[in-house]
């Protein structure tokens, strides 16, 4: 059996806050902190990563920002995102 993760230990000391001992907090929330701080780590070959800078530096975003963006482009130009259909007839309110 694997040990429960960081979330689920975060879960269980949120219920049990007055038996949980300060040290072990200490050290849920450093484990967490840590696993925050490098969620946004997506490594990539120089190539890409050079690519990416560039592209980020042309939108004026940041590297991570131009990821989230570059991947929901990729995913509403290829359906994985529920596609809204207009209908000829229907009501626009001046807007389409």
């Amino acid at each position: 059996m694997s040990p429960p993760d960081t979330a689920t230990l975060l879960e269980d000391a949120a219920d049990r806050i007055a038996d949980i001992s300060r040290a072990d907090l200490q050290i849920m929330l450093r484990r967490a902190a840590l696993r925050l701080r490098n969620a946004g780590a997506v490594s990539m070959e120089d190539d890409v990563e050079e690519a990416l800078r560039d592209l980020a530096g042309e939108l004026g975003m940041t590297r991570n920002d131009t990821i989230r963006f570059i991947v929901r482009e990729w995913m509403e130009m290829n359906t994985y995102f529920p596609v809204h259909t207009l209908h000829e007839d229907g009501e626009v309110d001046g807007t389409a």
